[in-house]
Parts: structure tokens; C-alpha cells; sequence
């Protein structure tokens, strides 16, 4: 089933937002695009890691899912400097929930972006 929210980014390509199989969900990356205005919130890379998050957390909870129940996460960087802070907002968001993770350095990343996130969770 593919999910798609209007509380989280619209696909900026020929892909969806998420796609539930049984009790997996397999999230698209987000990026720091703001949902209602279009824009990027990148101010700062902890500021751009909120919204990212925020954005995953809406399509998670589209697909019937939360950041509690994610098993994987992949992280997609273009400056390894900012792992440290990145993962500061994201230790805070995902709170005792620690799913597997890899961290990604890239060339670039859509609109701009420093971070994106992916995930895959389990509902039920």
C-alpha cells in the first residue's frame, strides 16, 4: 500500500512517500522541506535535523508506525562534520529507541540539503 500524507513534504519525484507491505513500512528519505510553505528549514543543521524528523514522523504515522517502532534508519550526510550535532537531535527524537543505523557521507543531497533520513519500522 503506498502512503502519502499532506502533514510531510510531497515527493519532489517519481517515488512515494512510503509503502506498507504486511507490518513493514519502508519510508523515502525526508529532507528539511517544510510541508506547508515548500521551503527548506536549514538555519542550522540541528534545525534542519528537527524537521527531518518531524517529516519521517508524519509519514510514519501515516503508515500506521512511530519512531518507537523503526528497526533501521540510514542517514545521508554531505558534511561528516556535523555528525556530532546530528546525532544529538537524533538520539533526542528517537529517545530510548535505538534501531540499527548506518551514516552516509555523500556529495549532495536534493534542494540543497545537508541530512537525509530513510527508514523501515515495524507496525503492530
Amino acid at each position: 500500500m503506498t502512503i502519502l500524507t499532506p502533514n510531510a513534504p510531497q515527493p519532489i519525484g517519481p517515488y512515494s512517500q512510503a509503502i506498507r507491505e504486511g507490518n513493514v513500512l519502508f519510508c523515502s528519505g525526508q529532507i528539511a522541506l517544510d510541508p506547508l510553505t515548500g521551503v527548506m528549514r536549514n538555519a542550522s543543521i540541528e534545525d534542519e535535523t528537527n524537521q527531518v524528523l518531524l517529516n519521517l514522523s508524519e509519514v510514519l504515522k501515516a503508515g500506521g508506525a512511530e519512531l518507537s517502532s523503526v528497526m533501521k534508519t540510514t542517514i545521508f550526510l554531505t558534511d561528516m562534520n556535523d555528525f556530532a550535532k546530528v546525532n544529538e537531535v537524533y538520539a533526542s527524537a528517537f529517545g530510548n529507541a535505538k534501531p540499527a543505523r548506518s551514516t552516509i557521507a555523500v556529495s549532495a543531497l536534493p534542494k540543497g540539503a545537508r541530512v537525509e533520513i530513510e527508514c523501515i519500522a515495524h507496525i503492530g
